[in-house]
């Protein structure tokens, strides 16, 4: 069987094409593939339970009874999300030993009410503290562009589009704190959405920083991205695609075109010209705010701060099972106290106040999710230093919208053949249905040219 988007999934098996069982059985085949990438991409596989969920998938169908469109579609969960009867680990090994979940994440559950096949657990950086998406515990998935050179997947969301690329799901959701969808999606050559963090419940959670957490979805388009988050949203969303003639685009010219590459520069500005052309009015933009955000997250922010409140028990016993590099940017926090907190906050509502007022006007805003092509797994684990600037620029983008708890998309821009780049499309709080008409359109656009 083909690779499908997950629309083509959820298609097929409403037509007759193809089972619940056939689909189940096709993706635990790729997770399984020695040759493959699943062993390193999943730290759970539910086979069995995900052919029970197929079969019944399947026999809801044949009664005429699905219980929605993506009934008997396999999909995954990051593994900071509780499955009942198990751990969440979060990519780690340090809570190996920690009690189990008594219910299932909200996420988890309302796939579970819409018949989604649950079809495992994806690997992830260790507590999604990076976007690079390297895993020194269970291994680092490789990208599935340019494979053989192994380079990374991104994070924190890796097993995420690995998965989803490599045919393993259709689907998948992760989590965005300052880009852990988008980085990922970007990277593999697929579409990550970053919805609102006030729209998905995040019950079930484990959490980073609750103060920039949301849950997000990585589908191979935008048209899966809104299958999935209309499953798992509180209010489902009914976006229709806009027209580019009528569209008014900003591209801010501080901080996020700082340090491009070749490969991005040509696609981001081909794209934009593609816009253009298609009737799109398009203006640069100072948005000097942004130049501001490296000094009010200079001691380490919301993540460093509430990731070492919730840690600190756990550091004090079990340090050295962490990955350092991950501890280290935890114990960042150790520094920051409740004044600190409080000063974050003032200081991030007068930038929200600030930034709105100069976005308003325009119906989103355009910047590459990512100022470079995908490295090499090798290059980052041999050198520290490079790990953590390359992990710095890859969040430098994504985290601005977080940060103005936006919403924003991730689609491919890159000509054909050439590496994955992310064309970033994003919005203001809970303007989330507008985007993605939006973003309909400027898939179709650049999918045409």
């Amino acid at each position: 069987m083909k690779k499908l988007t997950l629309a083509q999934a959820a298609a097929g098996l409403a037509s007759g094409e193809f089972t619940a069982v056939q689909l189940t059985a096709t993706a635990l085949a790729q997770i399984a593939d020695p040759q493959g990438e699943g062993a390193r991409t999943f730290t759970h596989v539910y086979s069995d339970w995900a052919q029970q969920q197929a079969l019944a998938a399947d026999r809801r169908r044949a009664a005429g009874k699905p219980l929605s469109a993506l009934d008997g579609v396999p999909v995954s969960v990051k593994d900071l999300f509780d499955v009942a009867g198990e751990t969440t680990a979060a990519g780690s090994r340090v809570l190996a030993d920690a009690p189990v979940a008594n219910n299932h994440a909200a996420v988890v559950a309302q796939l579970l009410q819409a018949g989604a096949v649950v079809i495992g657990k994806t690997n992830m950086t260790e507590f999604a503290y990076s976007g690079l998406g390297i895993n020194p515990h269970y291994g680092t998935p490789a990208n599935p562009w340019d494979r053989p050179a192994g380079r990374i997947p991104g994070g924190s969301s890796s097993g995420a589009a690995v998965a989803v690329a490599d045919g393993m799901c259709f689907g998948a959701i992760g989590s965005d704190t300052g880009g852990s969808v988008r980085i990922p999606a970007a990277f593999c050559g697929l579409t990550g959405y970053k919805p609102t963090a006030r729209r998905i419940s995040s019950r079930g959670l484990l959490p980073l920083s609750p103060s920039l957490d949301s849950i997000g979805v990585i589908a191979h388009d935008v048209a899966g991205c809104i299958a999935l988050d209309t499953v798992i949203a509180q209010q489902p969303l009914h976006p229709q695609q806009k027209t580019l003639s009528q569209a008014r685009f900003a591209v801010p010219q501080t901080l996020v075109l700082d340090g491009l590459d070749e490969e991005v520069t040509a696609a981001f500005h081909l794209s934009v010209e593609r816009l253009v052309q298609a009737g799109a009015q398009i203006e640069f933009i100072p948005c000097h705010e942004f130049a501001e955000l490296a000094a009010i997250n200079a001691a380490g922010g919301f993540t460093a701060l509430e990731s070492w409140r919730w840690h600190q028990p756990l550091i004090a016993e079990h340090a050295e099972d962490y990955d350092p590099r991950v501890l280290s940017r935890i114990r960042r926090g150790r520094l920051l106290d409740e004044q600190d907190l409080q000063q974050l906050r003032m200081q991030r509502a007068d930038w929200q106040r600030r930034v709105t007022a100069e976005v308003e006007k325009f119906d989103a805003l355009l910047m590459p999710t990512l100022p470079f092509i995908a490295p090499t797994i090798a290059e980052l684990q041999e050198d520290e230093d490079a790990y953590f600037r390359i992990n710095g620029a890859a969040l430098r983008n994504p985290s601005v919208i977080n940060f103005l708890d936006g919403c924003a998309l991730s689609l491919p821009c890159q000509r054909p053949d050439m590496a994955p780049v992310g064309l970033m499309v994003a919005g203001l709080p809970l303007h989330d249905e507008e985007l993605l008409g939006w973003a309909l359109a400027i898939e179709r656009c650049l999918a045409e040219a």
